[in-house]
């Protein structure tokens, strides 16, 4: 037992931070989805669950490359995180197939948008806290890959801006949440757009349209990651 607790102390620490805050912003969008029905925070919820499982995979999948060669692997475990990648990737690609299909659904049946102002405020809150947390991962995996990459993360928007730069030289767990939170934290941003200018315009598709847009997001992480660890 000593030995496996060893060993996932080597994995990637923001892959198992980024699965933690995930599964938490979960949960409160899964409770705010039912409280409200609104399908933007639907697309959040779908994103944050799937994100958490799959960087909880990477994270896994970090720690146990680290395994030394044996007469079984004599090349060692190094390939099997580009795996669990791929695994992490067909999770999220089914859960983006999901959010684009009910988002199109949303904006061709869109919903009232002039239900309770709590119902407002809760979506509000629940997606500001969202891209808080999800921002404070982006920045914590910034900071990997400069150092991944030999630089300097010293400051306060360098991981936001410089990581972007430097992203080729990143390991692929941390490339992987990196880029997922990228789209975690801008997904938030245009649902909390979505729903601000739903409700001043009662244009309920806008919702939907914002489902789509985050999950055609996610689809495009999806295809690079896939690309990147297939060969």
């Amino acid at each position: 037992m000593k030995a496996f607790i060893n060993l996932l102390k080597k994995g990637s620490k923001s892959s198992l931070s980024a699965a933690v805050v995930n599964f938490i912003l979960g949960c409160l969008k899964l409770f705010a989805f039912i409280f409200t029905g609104n399908i933007a925070m639907f697309a959040e919820m779908m994103h944050s669950f799937g994100d958490a499982a799959n960087q909880l995979f990477v994270f896994l999948g970090s720690a146990f490359s680290k395994r030394s060669p044996n007469e079984k692997f004599p090349l060692g475990y190094g390939r099997l995180i580009n795996l669990v990648c791929l695994i992490a990737v067909i999770i999220v690609g089914i859960l983006s197939y999901e959010t684009v299909k009910e988002g199109f659904h949303h904006i061709v049946h869109p919903n009232e948008t002039g239900g309770p102002i709590l119902f407002f405020w809760i979506n509000i809150a629940v997606l500001a806290i969202g891209i808080i947390l999800e921002g404070s991962v982006l920045r914590k995996a910034g900071k990997e890959i400069l150092e991944e990459a030999g630089e300097s993360s010293k400051g306060l928007l360098t991981p936001f801006t410089k990581s972007y730069l430097l992203i080729g030289k990143a390991k692929p767990a941390t490339k992987l949440v990196f880029m997922e939170d990228t789209v975690a934290t801008g997904g938030g941003i245009i649902a909390v757009l979505s729903i601000i200018i739903a409700r001043l315009t009662g244009l309920g598709m806008l919702e939907g349209i914002a489902s789509v847009i985050i999950g055609v997001m996610m689809f495009i992480v999806v295809g690079i990651i896939f690309i990147e660890n297939a060969q």
